[in-house]
């Protein structure tokens, strides 16, 4: 498909078919797919989806040709301002050096996942979106482009059909940039993804609905996407603490609000909510190895989400300047990011090409400092204690962006037993995104969370699949060591969607709760396998 038809007039320009689907490992090799479910009569009256059937975004229809027209000029005005210094100061240099130098070789596209497993759909190559982009700007925003557009190849109609379409489009890439990983010449076709959902957002009012307004938006006003208050984390914690003695044995104190501390520790919230053996583990880890944190229960200060990273410079800013004033505001002398990949990005790289540097504060990954902890000798572990198959999935956004690859390894490496721990392949900065990136792990709106279970999560299911061929017999347990809260929500639901723990004993948790298993003091087992304990997740 050229990228001119993306204005055409068609009901839908893709049908995403199961039997066009890139097949799944044993024992999925003959697994009968459920198909994407298809939009009731009254939503596709409502929302845009011709595009592929699906809808992320449930974007309204206009119901005037007056609305087209200013929703058409509101984009034109969104593109022309992404291109200038004025507006767009923070990307605009690798926007244009990537809109400029594709060489079109589709490297990018054999690295792309949804690509691959959606059968090869054209629209979904990484080169598609930005060559609809790059053509419209060549068109409608370049000297004689009207007129040569014809002549130079550029000939796109910029319409209400194309602005939606390309909407949805920007929210069928999870910016994990592994394109950007292979490019031989370095173009970054996540980076337009993303200043593409900036120009929906700022200027057009459009986003995911769960980044945004039960995102960004929450976040700011109640100090969490959660909806969690400064209250409901102070009765959360103390909850914690009377979990941690009774699955220890211990009293454990978590500070909050420790002025002078030398760290400040950020979770992302949703493991609080989700997985409070997450937050559990790190207290009784820096507990034991005397480490000296806080955390803070002051609005956003307990919540290391940023989904502005996503969508919106703005959004970003606002709660990445919250972060650093709380760690100001306390004197430590420096942020640990908690398992959370997106929040390591986010107020690492991305908050340092935002914000005055004069505003920064040390930050450091809790892998590292975890990688210390065992290097130091102060806590003993017993790798006998997590003898089963374990593999480790990369989170993108701390290993390809980051490039912290060796520490959480050899923590695994310390924990286990030998030959216990395997990789995924690829791995490490080539291995491939959990499905849920970008937003996608909350984004349940329309039918989009069956895209992400056929095509998006696809290959990350394939990839733990692989890992464990040759021990699928479900009495055999197995980890998924996934050390990002946004990667578990999106491992636990493609294992849950498939059943995959039933059949083959795959399940998932965090780097730390694996740590603690592993500790000489602790003397019943931490992890609780499906079935075991109160609940029957993690």
């Amino acid at each position: 498909m050229r990228p001119e038809e993306i204005s055409k007039k068609t009901e839908q320009l893709v049908t995403i078919k199961t039997e066009d689907l890139a097949p799944l490992p044993f024992p999925y090799d003959t697994y009968e797919e459920t198909p994407i479910t298809p939009l009731k009569e009254e939503q596709k009256k409502k929302w845009e989806h011709s595009l592929d059937g699906v809808s992320a975004l449930t974007l309204p229809k206009p119901e005037t040709p007056e609305e087209e027209e200013r929703l058409v000029k509101a984009f034109l005005s969104g593109l022309e301002k992404l291109m200038t210094k004025e507006n767009n100061w923070t990307f605009l240099q690798p926007l244009m050096l990537s809109l400029e130098y594709c060489a079109k070789c589709q490297t990018c596209a054999d690295a792309c996942p949804a690509f691959e497993m959606s059968g090869r759909k054209d629209i979904y190559r990484p080169t598609f979106r930005a060559d609809v982009l790059r053509k419209i700007a060549k068109k409608y925003l370049s000297k004689g482009g009207k007129i040569l557009a014809g002549f130079r190849g550029h000939d796109i109609d910029l319409n209400w059909d194309t602005i939606a379409r390309l909407a949805e489009l920007a929210y069928r890439c999870t910016l994990c940039r592994r394109c950007a990983s292979v490019c031989p010449v370095g173009v970054d076709n996540g980076l337009i993804t993303h200043e593409l959902r900036k120009l929906f957002s700022q200027e057009m009012g459009i986003a995911g609905p769960e980044i945004h307004e039960k995102g960004s938006v929450k976040h700011l006003k109640f100090g969490s996407s959660t909806g969690m208050t400064k209250a409901a984390v102070a009765d959360i914690i103390e909850y914690l603490e009377d979990d941690i003695e009774e699955k220890t044995g211990k009293r454990i104190k978590i500070p909050l609000n420790k002025k002078g501390a030398e760290i400040l520790l950020i979770h992302n919230a949703g493991e609080f909510m989700a997985w409070p053996e997450n937050p559990m583990a790190f207290a009784i880890l820096f507990d034991a190895a005397g480490i000296d944190y806080t955390l803070s229960t002051d609005l956003v200060g307990y919540d290391a989400v940023n989904y502005g990273l996503w969508y919106d410079d703005v959004q970003f800013a606002r709660v990445a300047l919250k972060h650093i004033e709380i760690a100001r505001n306390l004197g430590v002398k420096k942020i640990v990011i908690g398992e959370c990949g997106h929040a390591h990005k986010a107020l690492s790289v991305i908050a340092d090409r935002l914000l005055p540097g004069a505003q920064m504060i040390p930050r450091e990954s809790s892998y590292t400092l975890l990688n210390d902890i065992v290097k130091s000798g102060k806590i003993k572990f017993d790798p006998s204690k997590n003898d089963f198959p374990v593999t480790l999935h990369d989170p993108c956004n701390a290993v390809r962006l980051m490039g912290i690859v060796k520490p959480q390894r050899e923590v695994l490496n310390a924990i286990f037993p030998p030959g216990r721990f395997r990789e995924m392949e690829p791995h490490g900065v080539e291995n491939y995104c959990c499905g849920g990136g970008s937003g996608f792990a909350i984004m349940s709106s329309g039918n989009f969370p069956d895209w992400k279970r056929l095509v998006s999560g696809r290959k990350k299911l394939a990839q733990i699949l692989n890992a464990f061929q040759g021990e699928m017999d479900p009495s055999i347990k197995k980890m998924v060591c996934a050390p990002c809260s946004n990667c578990k929500g999106q491992i636990r639901d493609m294992l849950e969607s498939y059943e995959v723990y039933e059949k083959t004993g795959i399940w998932y948790t965090g780097l730390v709760e694996l740590m603690v298993n592993a500790m000489v003091d602790q003397k019943k087992p931490y992890l609780e396998w499906p079935g075991e304990g109160d609940d029957d997740d993690m």
